[in-house]
């Protein structure tokens, strides 16, 4: 069967070794999980609980495809309580995660052909999608000083029918201060340019609050995901805040596209969001954990990396150790028993000298993985 040339999309390397690990968990190993986003912490048990309720009372069919009003009201509100940002429902428009997010938001501002500049090292899944839509990915490759986010000279003269920024980012939990947003913002304005801010680490954060974009501008789209502070990756829910000549154009696409986010997983958000307690006691295993991984990896010869604002990742610079961070990952699992990911998920170019640390799993095993480390570089 012939297949189109928008299949010819990279593997996502996580993945695949998320899928490596989990072979050698079936023989009976024991594998520390440094490689994937995905937080030990479950979704919050009052969530369970109203989903439980709520299929108890009728069977849970299609919501429209803008999803729950109540869900986007409460979310319009959150951004209220959060940002002091004044935000009307009818712009949030509910997802299937944020992967759904970029795929509307792509599909909607861009027509086959176009340059959308992503910054790099970035969340590799903007490039595939880009690229399977028909559209040209544009890396920007950022810089150490500009904490590896773009900047406006970075894209000057590119021609960019769009910029894609992230913040905090993947892989560097780097943060955009209010400046430096802003000076993206209007570049792309003074160009023309649809800007996109994927924003789905919000609420993961250390020393200081990370600035949405609507802050600044409501012309603009924002990603955004109950993944990651939420722990509900398995669900699937997500949501974008677009300007108001864009929900309609939204609207249609996700009509015929998606239908609509799983009504299920729609109902264990909304009550997801009223779980305050047990999210800031997530957060305080992420602080910890934070702190043993800038302790424990130069401590086991993971010298060269920085401290992340945000989200729960530490990328490291692994130049003097190897060229290749594809056979380094795949070697560490091997002797270790330890999943990481190599930095060419995140930047083709510069990646095969990177990994990738999470410390999104419980302390006990972020300890465990660092001992691991420790005695594999002492090994080697």
């Amino acid at each position: 069967m012939r297949n189109s040339r928008r299949s010819e999309v990279d593997p996502f390397i996580v993945m695949d070794v998320m899928q490596a690990a989990a072979r050698a968990e079936a023989a009976g190993r024991h594998i520390i999980h440094m490689e994937v986003g995905q937080p030990g912490t479950g979704v919050p048990e009052p969530a369970t609980r109203a989903l439980s309720a709520a299929m108890a009372e009728g069977p849970l069919g299609y919501t429209v495809a803008l999803g729950l009003p109540a869900l986007r009201a409460r979310i319009a509100k959150m951004y209220a309580e959060w940002y002091n940002v004044d935000l009307d429902p009818s712009r949030v428009v509910i997802t299937s995660g944020s992967s759904a997010g970029f795929l509307l938001a792509f599909t909607a501002l861009f027509d086959s052909g176009d340059r959308v500049g992503i910054g790099a090292p970035g969340y590799p899944s903007y490039r595939q999608i880009l690229g399977a839509l028909g559209m040209v990915p544009v890396d920007l490759p950022t810089a150490a000083e500009n904490r590896f986010q773009p900047v406006p000279a970075d894209f000057a003269n590119m021609d960019l029918r769009g910029l894609m920024v992230a913040s905090p980012a993947n892989p560097t939990g780097t943060m955009l201060d209010r400046s430096a947003m802003s000076a993206l913002i209007d570049a792309c304005h003074g160009t023309g340019a649809s800007f996109i801010s994927d924003e789905i680490y919000h609420g993961i954060e250390y020393e200081k609050k990370a600035v949405t974009a609507l802050e600044i501008t409501d012309e603009c789209y924002v990603i955004n995901s109950f993944s990651k502070y939420f722990s509900m990756t398995g669900w699937r829910v997500g949501w974008m805040v677009v300007p108001d000549d864009q929900v309609r154009v939204v609207e249609r696409i996700a009509q015929n596209m998606f239908i609509c986010a799983p009504h299920a997983s729609q109902v264990a958000a909304l009550a997801a969001m009223e779980c305050g307690d047990t999210l800031e006691a997530n957060m305080d295993v992420y602080r910890i954990n934070r702190a043993l991984m800038l302790e424990g990896l130069p401590q086991a010869g993971f010298d060269r990396i920085a401290p992340p604002d945000g989200g729960f990742y530490v990328y490291a610079d692994v130049s003097a150790i190897t060229h290749d961070s594809r056979a380094l990952a795949a070697e560490i699992l091997e002797k270790a028993g330890v999943a990481v990911t190599p930095g060419l998920d995140f930047d083709p170019l510069r990646g095969h000298t990177t990994l990738r640390f999470s410390y999104a799993r419980s302390s006990d095993d972020i300890r465990e993985g660092l001992v691991r480390l420790a005695a594999f570089m002492n090994a080697r």
